[in-house]
């Protein structure tokens, strides 16, 4: 199984900056990629951010230009600069496995979250 560990989280002013990092550890027998998710209160989990293997990126609309999502594949590592955030960045947010090849479910983890505050 994989074990996912999502750090950098805390409490800004709008504006500001943080970068979160997804560590990844472990092994599973399936192929993905690391997806950024996020988790308001009284909202639906939505999509943040991925990144493939090879580099591809990924954005929701409502991030881009102001995230940017990399990796560290040495240390096996992902991370979200995320930057010019607004209160309605405000969540817990969350990286997964994604088994973009198959869709088997066996192969998502989710790490347990790291949360997000911006204040106005």
């Amino acid at each position: 199984q994989v074990q996912l560990v999502e750090s950098g989280g805390g409490s800004v002013q709008a504006g500001g900056s943080l970068r979160l990092s997804c560590a990844a550890s472990g092994y599973a027998d399936c192929v993905y990629h690391i997806a950024w998710y996020r988790h308001a209160p009284e909202k639906e989990r939505e999509f943040v951010s991925y990144i493939t293997s090879d580099g591809s990126t990924s954005y929701a609309v409502s991030v881009q230009g102001r995230f940017t999502i990399s990796q560290d594949n040495a240390k096996n590592t992902v991370f979200l600069q995320m930057d010019s955030l607004t209160p309605e960045d405000t969540a817990m947010y969350y990286c997964k496995t994604d088994p973009f090849v198959t869709g088997d479910p066996a192969c998502v983890y989710w790490g347990q979250g790291t949360a997000v505050t911006v204040s106005s």
